[in-house]
């Protein structure tokens, strides 16, 4: 039993995983900083930009007002601060999405496929570098399409599911205020790990893509099992990325936006700094690819190591087994 426990693999930890991926940028500084930031540069733009100037946007507006009658036509009640807050980051998130859609599948999974090729150890026989890469990018591209199904899924299930509670509070004649609250809090929750956990899933099933050429909902469904008890490492590696990008995001708005809302019109030092912010969001976006071709290489070692294990233990006790069968009269 203590041989067995020792041979356990010991699991990464987030901070590890972290200062691996650090290293490893470092190591291949000019590579990552050069063609793989200048590709992921595009998707960064578009995004810093249709965050800047969405609360102007008319699309925003119209999409607002579509949520808030479907919302009502679904029975959501309109005094709730969940339905509020629902209603503005669904539109928010729908507009940007469109916004920067062409550029996430074009630009930013060139630049995802570019940087896990030359993390991955697969040497494809008779195929060139690019022809390697274009393979990658395809197997990326099936995921990401699949992914997004996925996530529409799970935002429509946790609607329904929401709309379902409500109701039954209705039924049993509890609709007070603080029913509602409750039901509103509990929900954002429920509502909040749900998604975290789809939008983790797919990550490493964007990375499984490239590292193994296999795109589509196989790469989702293998993503599932690698990620088994590592649920906790990968929220903490989601929430260090998503600080270090909401950090940029918000340098852009406090150099950038509130400069050009002042002046009323752009000058070439506005632009320049709207370029380097633009540049570092590229940059963050080469380290979290990284940082998830870190995680999934922990993930796949753990995974191979603990089904090496299991039949180690297996095979001597069945052995055992045949032998006093064997001794049997």
């Amino acid at each position: 039993m203590d041989e067995y426990s020792s041979s356990i693999p010991i699991r990464e930890t987030a901070g590890r995983i972290i200062r691996r991926s650090i290293f490893t940028f470092l190591q291949k500084y000019q590579y990552f900083t050069s063609t793989a930031a200048l590709l992921a540069f595009p998707f960064a733009a578009s995004t810093l930009l249709s965050q800047a100037f969405l609360p102007s946007s008319v699309v925003l507006a119209l999409i607002q007002r579509h949520f808030r009658s479907l919302f009502l036509a679904a029975g959501f009640p309109p005094s709730s601060e969940l339905f509020a807050i629902l209603n503005l980051k669904l539109s928010q998130t729908i507009v940007t999405y469109f916004l920067v859609l062409p550029f996430s599948l074009s630009f930013l999974l060139l630049a995802k496929a570019y940087i896990i090729k030359s993390l991955s150890n697969r040497k494809p026989a008779g195929e060139t570098p690019f022809s390697s890469w274009i393979t990658q990018y395809k197997s990326l591209f099936q995921t990401q399409i699949c992914s997004s199904l996925v996530i529409l899924s799970v935002n429509a299930t946790c609607f329904s599911l929401l709309l379902f509670a409500i109701n039954c509070f209705d039924v049993l004649g509890i609709s007070s205020p603080e029913a509602l609250l409750f039901v509103s809090s509990v929900g954002a929750v429920v509502y909040s790990i749900i998604l975290a956990n789809a939008y983790i899933i797919c990550n490493m099933a964007l990375v499984l893509s490239g590292m193994e050429n296999r795109g589509g909902y196989l790469a989702i469904l293998k993503a599932c099992v690698l990620i088994q008890g590592r649920s906790s490492t990968a929220m903490s590696l989601a929430v260090v990325i998503n600080i270090a990008l909401a950090a940029i995001e918000a340098l852009f708005q406090y150099r950038i936006v509130k400069a050009y809302r002042r002046a009323a019109s752009p000058n070439s030092s506005m632009a320049l700094e709207g370029l380097f912010i633009g540049y570092l969001y590229g940059i963050l976006l080469v380290i979290d690819t990284i940082v998830g071709c870190t995680f999934f290489k922990s993930c796949r070692t753990t995974f191979k190591s603990g089904q090496e294990d299991w039949n180690s233990v297996q095979i001597p006790i069945e052995d055992a087994s045949l032998n006093t069968l064997k001794e049997v009269p």
